[in-house]
C-alpha cells in the first residue's frame, strides 16, 4: 500500500463521511476492512507504521480462521505458504509424554484443516493486497490517531500524518480499535482490564534452518522442564521457533543476547545449522477488557484481550472478533437490523475468548511449573494416565442466536466436486433447508431469495442432510460469520427465523462504493 494521504481528508472543509474507521492494520484490522468492504461499506484505515512488520510474530491459526480468510478472499493465496500442523505434545524433563494434543490432518468440519502454521508477514501482505484490489477502503500508513470525539451520529477522528508532520481530521459512523495491547481506542472508551493472573517473561526465538532437520519433528513440543520450560514449534518451509522461559537467577544483562540464546538452543540446534532471524523478550499476559464498546467506539483483537501463546489462539481470537463484528456493523449501517445488534458483539465474544484464555492459562500452569514437589506430583499423575487434549469448541455467549444449535459454529461441507458451501452462498446469511419444508414454505423462501439477504440452500446433498439430522431440525440459519443463528422445525418457525434475519424489512442491497 502506498504511504499517501487522501487530499480530501486533509482539507479544512468537512471531510467525506466514512461508515467505519479502523485504527490498526494488523491481521485483525485488515480482516475487518476486507469483510466490511465486501458489504460495500466505505472504510478508512489508519496505521502508524509505514509497512508490514517483516519478521515473524503469530505463527498459528485454525480452520475457523481459514474459513474467515476464505470469505475475505485470501485463502487460496495463503495455501502455498502454510504448513498443516499435526498437533502438540507435552513432555516432562525426562521426555515422558504427559499430554497429547493431536490435530486431525484432513479436511475438517470447517472445510479446512484444523491447524495451520504460517508466517505473519505473508498473511498481512495477502490481506492488504486483496483490500487494495477490491477497493472501498482508504488506507493511511504512517498516520497516528490521537483524539476521538463522539457525536450523536458520528465520531470525529483527529490524526497526524507523521511522515509529513501534518494534523487533520475526518469523521466516521463507527470507530473500531484494532490497535493492540496499548490501544488508544480502548483508552478513549475508558475500559478496565480484567487480569486472569498469568504474567511470565519468555524469550521468543525464530530461526531459519539451512538444511533438512527431520529429527526436530513436525509436532509442537512443550518441554515442561522445571529447570527451563521451553516450547518448540515448526513453521512453514524452513522456519522454526523456540520459546524460552526466563528464570530467576538469569543474568539480566545476557538475557536475549545471541550468546545466551545459542546456549539455550544447543540441545537442538547450533549456529552451523541455522540462522537466527529474530528474538524478542515478551511478557505473556492474560487479560480481558471489561467493556468492548461505548457508543460508536469499539475494540477488537489484542485491544480487547490478550492470551498466553500456549494454545496458538491469540491472533485467532482477533480474527473471530473481526468476523463477528463485520456483519453486525454492516447490517446496522445499512438499516437491516437495529443498533442494539452491536451490543451482542461483546456478549457473544467475551465468554468465547475467555474459554480459550483460561484454558491457555491452565496449560501454562503445566508448562511453567517449577516447584519441585508440584512438578513431581504432576509427573506422577500425568505419566500414569496420559491426557488426550481436545480443542475447546465453546458456543457464543448470549446474543443474536437461539435454539438448541444457536451460537455453535456452523459446518462447511466440501462437496464431491471440491466446492465449498461458503463459496456457493457468499458473504451473507444462508438458510440450509430440507426439501420437504422448502416446498411448503416456497413463497417465504422466494421472497428471501429476491431480497438477496439470505442464500437458500436445499439440503439435497448428503453432508447437508446429515447436518440437519444431527441438529434435529428441518432448517438451519447460518449467519455471515458462519455461526448458527437459529433452527426451524416447521414453516411457522421458518418464517420467524427469516423475519429475525431482517428479510421482511431489509432495504435493497446497496452497490459497493
Amino acid at each position: 500500500m502506498k504511504d499517501v494521504v487522501n487530499n480530501s481528508v486533509c482539507k479544512t472543509n468537512p471531510p467525506p463521511d466514512y461508515d467505519v474507521a479502523i485504527i490498526g492494520f494488523g491481521p485483525t484490522g485488515a480482516t475487518l476492512a476486507n469483510l466490511l468492504t465486501l458489504r460495500g461499506l466505505k472504510v478508512v484505515v489508519f496505521e502508524r507504521d509505514k509497512d508490514v512488520f517483516q519478521l515473524p510474530r503469530a505463527v498459528h491459526f485454525d480452520g475457523e480462521c481459514m474459513r474467515v480468510f476464505q470469505a475475505a478472499g485470501v485463502a487460496q493465496t495463503l495455501l502455498p505458504n502454510l504448513f498443516v500442523g499435526p498437533g502438540m505434545k507435552f513432555v516432562n524433563a525426562r521426555g515422558e509424554l504427559m499430554i497429547d494434543w493431536t490435530r486431525p490432518g484432513g479436511i475438517g468440519p470447517q472445510g479446512w484443516c484444523a491447524s495451520y502454521k504460517f508466517h505473519q508477514p505473508d498473511l498481512e501482505r495477502a490481506l492488504r493486497a486483496q483490500l487494495s484490489a477490491r477497493g472501498g477502503a482508504d488506507v493511511h500508513l504512517r498516520h497516528e490517531v490521537f483524539a476521538l470525539d463522539e457525536r450523536d451520529d458520528h465520531v470525529r477522528i483527529r490524526f497526524e500524518d507523521t511522515a509529513q508532520g501534518r494534523l487533520a481530521h475526518t469523521t466516521a459512523r463507527y470507530v473500531v480499535g484494532c490497535d493492540g495491547a496499548r490501544s488508544t481506542v480502548r483508552r478513549f472508551i475508558g475500559t478496565e482490564l480484567a487480569d486472569l493472573k498469568s504474567h511470565e517473561r519468555w524469550v521468543v526465538v525464530d530461526v531459519l534452518l539451512e538444511g533438512e532437520r527431520a529429527d526436530l519433528g513436525d509436532y509442537s513440543i512443550q518441554y515442561c522442564d522445571p529447570a527451563r520450560p521451553t516450547t518448540y514449534t515448526r513453521g512453514p518451509h524452513n522456519r522454526r521457533r523456540w520459546e524460552i522461559m526466563v528464570m530467576p537467577g538469569d543474568d539480566e544483562r545476557r538475557i536475549g543476547t545471541q550468546e545466551w540464546i545459542w546456549e539455550r538452543l544447543a540441545r537442538w540446534i547450533t549456529p552451523e545449522h541455522a540462522q537466527l532471524e529474530r528474538s524478542a523478550i515478551y511478557t505473556f499476559h492474560s487479560v480481558i477488557a471489561q467493556g468492548w464498546r461505548r457508543g460508536r467506539l469499539l475494540i477488537a483483537g489484542d485491544a480487547a484481550h490478550q492470551t498466553p501463546p500456549f494454545m496458538g489462539q491469540g491472533m485467532a481470537a482477533g480474527i473471530r472478533d473481526a468476523s463477528n463484528l463485520a456483519w453486525k456493523l454492516a447490517d446496522v449501517i445499512d438499516g437491516a437490523l437495529p443498533e442494539t445488534l452491536l451490543d451482542t458483539y461483546e456478549s457473544e465474544r467475551e465468554p468465547h475468548v475467555r474459554t480459550f484464555i483460561e484454558t491457555a492459562v491452565q496449560l501454562g500452569g503445566v508448562i511453567q511449573a517449577t516447584d519441585t514437589d508440584a512438578v513431581a506430583a504432576r509427573d506422577r499423575e500425568m505419566t500414569a494416565a496420559i491426557r488426550e487434549f481436545r480443542t475447546p469448541q465453546p458456543r457464543l455467549g448470549p446474543g443474536w442466536h437461539a435454539g438448541v444449535a444457536g451460537g455453535d459454529i456452523g459446518r462447511q461441507p466440501v462437496f464431491e466436486d471440491g466446492s465449498r458451501l461458503d463459496d456457493a452462498v457468499g458473504y451473507r446469511f444462508a438458510l440450509i433447508v430440507d426439501e420437504a419444508l422448502a416446498q411448503r414454505a416456497q413463497d417465504a423462501l422466494t421472497n428471501a431469495a429476491q431480497r438477496e439477504r439470505v442464500a437458500i440452500v436445499s439440503a439435497t446433498r448428503e453432508p447437508l442432510r446429515a447436518w440437519l439430522a444431527d441438529t434435529g431440525a428441518r432448517a438451519v440459519l447460518l449467519r455471515p460469520d458462519r455461526y448458527v443463528g437459529g433452527v426451524a422445525h416447521d414453516a411457522g418457525e421458518l418464517d420467524a427465523l427469516l423475519a429475525r434475519a431482517g428479510v421482511a424489512c431489509a432495504p435493497q442491497r446497496r452497490e459497493a462504493a
